[in-house]
């Protein structure tokens, strides 16, 4: 049976080691198109197979003893995993390029990215051919990587709009027909808000979050590991959600950075400090609008010192969503 360390290094047994310079001359090459990096970030990956393009042939397969999986993160950092071995390191995105770091190979080119697969390519400076790597997208549950109790849950950065899928509302009797026009008319919103503050203290919060759908469902999620998960469902009217996406607007959200994080080595600091910050990430999407932002460490602490600097306007946005959750009204439910 092979070991762990030959399969490693059948992976790149086609690659012949290379100088720095090398891989650096290879950068030059000139990008066809640009890859929206929402379509890479929070994603993980299993490798299944590697490919010589030009003769396309098929040279290496995943199978039993060889597991590979690859973890993009929010923070421009990737975790991977070969046959039972962590590794960590920075990737970042250049129109179709991806640089990301395995063995020798400093840069990638994406040549494909959907939902559900990616594959990345590798030209040999030496002009001995293209070799693609594919890989298929896998959940949480089944990937190796640990979600440490404090992390962000997963967000759906491109969630699907529900107004644009097909609706039968045509088929009704005609007294509903103008309701149900409006209904498709409508403008499509989505709110979440997760994290933020310090995982520490007597009751540590492990989840923290707030959803606001599109039809004005509001569902507040609070879990801690004393008192558990709570649960708040409420109704937001359509006037309160277009009001609040128009505040949100005049904002100027959708201009802002996607990350805020540290600059200081303070604040570098005091990510490893206890009690440790929890980032915040919060998602607004109205109608084709989307933007993810994430903040690494939010506020202030207990030392009144606010660590990263953002613009203000975002605590004015994060405070109108939890006004809206925290409010009672004749809607309100909670359970435990």
């Amino acid at each position: 049976m092979k070991s762990k360390y030959t399969l490693f290094a059948c992976f790149f047994c086609l690659f012949p080691l290379f100088s720095e310079a090398q891989i650096k001359d290879n950068t030059s090459e000139p990008s066809f198109f640009a890859v929206d990096e929402r379509k890479i970030v929070e994603t993980k990956w299993r490798y299944t197979y590697a490919m010589h393009l030009e003769s396309n042939t098929v040279i290496h397969q995943a199978d039993e003893d060889y597991d590979f999986f690859l973890y993009f993160k929010y923070d421009y950092t990737y975790e991977q995993f070969l046959n039972g071995e962590f590794d960590k390191g920075i990737w970042s995105i250049s129109d179709n390029e991806l640089f990301y770091q395995f063995k020798h190979i400093n840069k990638f080119v994406i040549n494909d990215i959907d939902k559900e697969k990616l594959i990345l390519e590798f030209n040999q400076p030496n002009s001995k051919g293209t070799y693609q790597y594919h890989f298929i997208s896998v959940e949480s549950k089944d990937a190796p990587f640990i979600k440490p109790a404090n992390e962000l849950p997963d967000i759906n950065v491109e969630a699907v709009d529900p107004k644009q899928s097909k609706k039968r509302w045509w088929a009704t009797k005609r007294k509903k027909r103008k309701k149900k026009v409006e209904e498709v008319a409508e403008t499509y919103i989505n709110v979440e808000l997760i994290g933020g503050g310090y995982y520490g203290g007597i009751d540590p919060v492990i989840r923290d979050y707030i959803h606001i759908k599109s039809d004005g469902r509001l569902i507040k999620e609070h879990k801690s590991i004393t008192n558990g998960l709570s649960i708040v469902k409420k109704n937001i009217s359509r006037n309160e959600l277009e009001d609040f996406a128009e505040y949100v607007i005049k904002q100027k959200f959708f201009d802002f950075e996607r990350i805020y994080d540290c600059d200081t080595s303070v604040c570098k600091k005091r990510k490893a400090d206890a009690p440790t910050p929890i980032p915040l990430r919060l998602a607004i999407a109205y109608g084709n609008r989307k933007k993810v932002i994430t903040i690494a460490v939010w506020g202030e602490d207990s030392r009144r010192v606010q660590y990263v600097d953002y613009p203000p306007a975002l605590d004015n946005i994060i405070d109108a969503i939890q006004r809206m959750a925290n409010r009672i009204d004749d809607t309100y439910e909670a359970r435990k």
